[in-house]
């Protein structure tokens, strides 16, 4: 009995790890070392300009991943579904590849579909999540400033959209959108901005819930912005 338990719990084991439905669950977890990892810059750090050509992880990569799959219930640290979390960037980079982008289980994961399953990335995210791992996977950061974040002419489309789908609309879209709250349209967010609930989330304002709840608050130049577009009127621009 003691042989043909342990034969089973091989066979359950072997079974799991070969799911074709959960590619993160099978692809062996390898970290690249071939590039350097850039030093993660203290939160509020006085730079020059932030480059439009580099995707930074503590800014794009880690919260669109957290917001979209590290919630409860998927692959946070309680949860870890099938094994993984992705809740920071050494378990993120344990799945992505700087030599083979394309290739990663990261990657064909979200092409493919099947994560995160409530809320499938657009074109949009899948690129910015591939030419981070193109540019080395790096765990880099860079704060816009007051001197460097404009907030004239802010359009919905193309900055506060990009800005909700990366921190919020993993949680807050599809069928059953968390806490009732639906973020993912422009007449959506128009309401919870008519009310002060979006700035009062955004801002972690006493009396509103904290958003995003599972990453650290939104950085200045955002906040900014989003009350900048608020007080020309919300427009669907």
């Amino acid at each position: 009995m003691r042989i043909l338990g342990l034969f089973l719990s091989i066979f359950v084991f072997v079974s799991c790890l070969n799911d074709k439905n959960s590619p993160l669950a099978y692809q062996p977890i390898v970290v690249d070392t071939t590039t350097a990892i850039n030093p993660v810059l203290p939160v509020g750090s006085a730079v020059t300009s932030c480059s439009p050509d580099t995707v930074y992880f503590q800014q794009t990569i880690l919260p669109l991943i957290t917001s979209n799959c590290a919630m409860s219930g998927c692959h946070d640290a309680i949860s870890h579904k099938e094994g993984v979390i992705l809740t920071d960037y050494a378990h993120i980079r344990a799945y992505s590849s700087a030599t083979n982008p394309t290739g990663s289980s990261l990657y064909k994961s979200v092409v493919n579909g099947y994560m995160p399953p409530k809320t499938p990335w657009n074109s949009t995210q899948k690129a910015t999540l591939l030419k981070w791992m193109q540019q080395g996977a790096k765990n880099n950061s860079c704060v816009a400033t007051a001197v460097n974040c404009d907030t004239t002419g802010v359009s919905f489309s193309a900055t506060v959209f990009p800005t909700l789908k990366t921190y919020c609309t993993g949680c807050h879209s599809g069928t059953t959108p968390s806490a009732g709250i639906d973020l993912n349209s422009h007449a959506a967010v128009k309401v919870y901005a008519a009310n002060g609930k979006l700035m009062g989330s955004i801002n972690h304002t006493a009396g509103y819930k904290p958003m995003p709840s599972s990453t650290s608050k939104l950085g200045s130049c955002e906040i900014s912005q989003i009350k900048a577009w608020i007080s020309e009127g919300t427009l669907n621009n």
